[in-house]
C-alpha cells in the first residue's frame, strides 16, 4: 500500500510540475539542434525527445513527418536523442524520463505544452499546433 501511494504521489507531482512548466517556462535550449530549431522562421517548434531506434519512437516520427509535410513545414521539429551524448543535457533540463516525449514551444520560446510520454496521434498535435495562432 505504500509503494502506491508513493507512486501516484510521484507521478502526480510529475503532473504538477510540466502543467506549471507549460505556458510560463522559456524553453532550455540545451542542445546546438534547439538552439537553431527554437523560433526558426517565426515558427512554433515540437522537441522530439527520442531513442531513433525504438519502435514507439519510429512511430512517432512518422506522424510528425506527415504532419509536417501536410503542413508545408509551418513548424519546426527540433530531436533530441538518448543516442548523442550532447543531448543527455535536454533530457534533465525538461524533465523527460520516459519515450517517445513531446514539447511545444511557441515561436517566442516558451513552453506552450509537455504532452503525457507516448506516441500523440495526429489529430492530437494539430489541435495543439492550431491553438497557438
Amino acid at each position: 500500500m505504500r509503494k502506491i501511494v508513493c507512486v501516484l504521489l510521484g507521478a502526480g507531482l510529475l503532473a504538477a510540475a510540466s502543467i506549471a512548466m507549460a505556458g510560463e517556462a522559456t524553453a532550455p535550449l540545451s542542445t546546438a539542434e534547439l538552439k537553431q530549431a527554437i523560433g526558426a522562421k517565426g515558427a512554433a517548434t515540437v522537441v522530439f525527445f527520442q531513442n531513433p531506434n525504438g519502435g514507439p519512437c519510429k512511430m512517432q516520427k512518422q506522424i510528425l513527418d506527415t504532419l509536417r509535410q501536410e503542413r508545408k513545414n509551418n513548424f519546426n521539429i527540433a530531436a533530441v536523442s538518448t543516442m548523442k551524448q550532447e543531448d543527455q543535457k535536454a533530457f534533465y533540463d525538461y524533465g523527460i524520463r520516459s519515450l517517445p516525449s513531446l514539447v511545444l514551444v511557441d515561436k517566442s520560446g516558451k513552453i506552450s505544452r509537455v504532452f503525457p510520454p507516448g506516441i500523440q496521434n495526429k489529430e492530437t498535435l494539430v489541435v495543439a499546433l492550431d491553438s497557438l495562432k
